[in-house]
């Protein structure tokens, strides 16, 4: 296995969506579906278990915009029932699965980069 010269930033690959080790390798296989390894190093992702971890983060973020975006809309520019619907409706699941994507970057590299696994009472 390739190592990087240096470390890659969390941030970096959440951003990127590349490989937590070597930085050039996808993540993801079409949306939302995760790699069996990193093209570019080999790194084997079957360590990764990010968990519900993304879509709890999500939920809170998601929350937090559409539910402040739709009180402005209406308090502020008075758009009607229909609007809402069209915009909320729209907007709702795209910034839901680009940020599902982010996050779930971002655990895998923070996962990585902490060595975090499961716990065991004894080293196999």
């Amino acid at each position: 296995m390739v190592q990087a010269a240096r470390p890659i930033s969390p941030l970096a690959t959440a951003l990127t969506c590349r490989c937590p080790q070597c930085g050039r390798g996808k993540l993801f296989i079409n949306l939302l579906n995760l790699r069996d390894r990193c093209d570019g190093c080999g790194l084997d992702y079957k360590f990764i278990d990010t968990g519900d971890g993304p879509a709890v983060f999500a939920i809170f973020i998601l929350g937090f915009l559409c539910v402040g975006g739709a009180l402005v809309a209406e308090f502020k520019f008075g758009v009607p029932w229909w609007m809402h619907v069209l915009l909320w409706g729209i907007l709702t699941p795209l910034i839901a699965v680009f940020l599902l994507r982010f996050l779930k970057a971002g655990l895998i590299a923070l996962q990585f980069k902490n060595k975090a696994e499961e716990g065991r009472l004894a080293k196999e």
